[in-house]
């Protein structure tokens, strides 16, 4: 055993007695972590716009703080991005994450001085974690991949700006700087495919023990590996031991990674975003992510289905329940108030409060009222093809409101690895997987309103091909799993 895996596992038992110290209290973890969010703000212009000094209990605030989304509260987001100081937070932020939205433009997340840091604790306590669970340190000994954007930041009215993930980028600890890859330069590259032909250069010969990244881009990278060497990706890293991810749900990729891989990799799941860093998974023997209440973020959960009501329930983590899908509100250290990330979650535990991120709030199909989310379409494709041979890169779902002929259906675009040996029954037992979910769309199938769902094949790298000519392939981006359009799905069929 290394120094550093000697170290590594003393500290994790520490670190997880803290965890599970505040993870047994979370409706008192989350109270104390309002009354410190409130009490840094009154003074500021939101602060006092919303009367912070008045607020007392959680009723208070949210009788006085409205639920807001990016361009919402763009208002006092614009004045910070020109550098006044005290608007949504003490003081200026320490960056801004700069992401791309798809009304608002380009957004400018802040991240305060106070926020930084519980990103960067956060990963590190995900892998401290499995640490204590498992035992395993042994990944400190050899070499790390982080696949993410580049680190060269920006500035902008005296503030640094650039990807989360470029900006995490200058906060590895010391302690993990010589088993850190791909090298600084090869981060910088800006052209993904250059970026991964480089990374696979440099890393080819060494003993990666951890990767990580976003699903996706990882089996990119995988391919590039195997392409180049000959050898699945667990014969040239033989002490390949875990995979780490967040962004999209690893399931659809599954059976893709084991066969690339050649052998099955622990993994963790990760749920950061610019806005904050909410849920790491806590162990590999329950399902879902344990939810971060000491961190900086007091959350709220509004049931999706009340979501777009006039006046629908605003909850805080005392009053969830099992199996509900919730669209997630943060207030957070950085001055992020009453703010829609637009993603839904559901608890899988209550003791302790863990969550799977079930989709996204704008990233649904409901054209006929059937309201069919993401984790939906990804747990009836994980039914379909675990325990076959099928194998499938990427996919996408979008309605077909005026076909041709006959009646309306959901169209799924997916990018095979290995296709189906029948169609016709890979189709079928879609389907049915499809109704047994979602009452609604069983409903529609039932009453003829909705014929049975129609795949087409998108040609081997369509979706990366697709990613490229929107400008948005590598880094942190990925495909919405479903739309309720067709903005997708019209230009996928170049791809067909």
């Amino acid at each position: 055993m290394g120094i550093k895996s000697f170290f590594a596992k003393v500290y994790a038992q520490i670190e997880r007695r803290n965890i599970q110290q505040w993870a047994a209290n979370p409706v008192e973890t989350q109270e104390k972590v309002l009354s410190q969010l409130i009490s840094k703000s009154n003074h500021t212009v939101f602060g006092k716009d919303h009367n912070f000094n008045s607020i007392k209990s959680y009723e208070d605030f949210k009788k006085q703080v409205p639920i807001r989304d990016y361009e919402e509260l763009r208002p006092y987001i614009d004045k910070v991005v020109a550098g006044e100081k005290d608007v949504l937070w003490d003081g200026k932020p320490l960056y801004f994450a700069k992401t791309s939205g798809t009304t608002s433009g380009t957004k400018y997340i802040p991240i305060s001085k106070e926020g930084m840091p519980y990103q960067i604790k956060a990963a590190k306590q995900a892998l401290l974690m499995y640490i204590a669970e498992t035992g395993n340190a042994d990944f400190f000994e050899g070499k790390m991949i982080f696949l993410q954007g580049s680190p060269v930041l920006e500035t902008k009215n005296g503030i640094k700006t650039g990807r989360l993930s470029g900006i995490a980028a200058h906060f590895i600890p010391s302690y993990l700087q010589k088993n850190r890859m791909p090298s600084w330069d090869t981060n910088c590259i800006e052209d993904w495919e250059t970026k991964v032909n480089a990374i696979v250069d440099e890393t080819i010969n060494e003993d990666m023990r951890l990767i990580s990244g976003i699903p996706s881009w990882v089996q990119m990278y995988y391919e590039k590996l195997v392409e180049k060497s000959g050898k699945k990706v667990g014969s040239l890293f033989k002490n390949y031991q875990l995979f780490v991810y967040g962004g999209v749900n690893f399931e659809p990729y599954r059976n893709k990674f084991e066969k690339l891989v050649g052998r099955k990799i622990d993994s963790i799941e990760l749920f950061p975003a610019s806005e904050g860093f909410f849920a790491f998974q806590d162990s590999q023997k329950e399902k879902g992510m344990l939810l971060l209440l000491n961190s900086g973020i007091f959350y709220e959960f509004i049931p999706v289905d009340e979501f777009f009501n006039e006046n629908p329930t605003r909850i805080s983590v005392a009053d969830v329940k099992l199996g509900v899908n919730y669209v997630l509100i943060l207030n957070t250290n950085s001055g992020l108030w009453g703010y829609n990330i637009g993603d839904t979650v559901m608890f899988t535990s209550l003791k302790p409060l863990r969550v799977i991120v079930s989709g996204r709030i704008k990233h649904y199909i409901s054209a006929f009222g059937e309201h069919v989310i993401a984790k939906e379409v990804e747990h009836a494709l994980k039914e379909v093809v675990e325990n076959t041979n099928i194998a499938i890169n990427e996919f996408t779902v979008a309605p077909q409101v005026t076909p041709q002929e006959g009646l309306p259906y959901h169209e799924w675009f997916i990018e095979f690895e290995n296709e189906p040996q029948d169609m016709n029954n890979f189709i079928a037992s879609l389907d049915k997987n499809m109704q047994d979910q979602n009452s609604y769309y069983f409903d529609l199938i039932e009453g003829k309103v909705l014929q049975t769902l129609k795949v087409k094949k998108v040609v081997k790298n369509g979706f990366q091909e697709y990613m490229k000519s929107i400008g948005k392939l590598g880094g942190q981006n990925k495909v919405p799993r479903l739309s309720n359009d067709r903005k997708i799905a019209d230009k996928l069929k170049i791809y067909e």
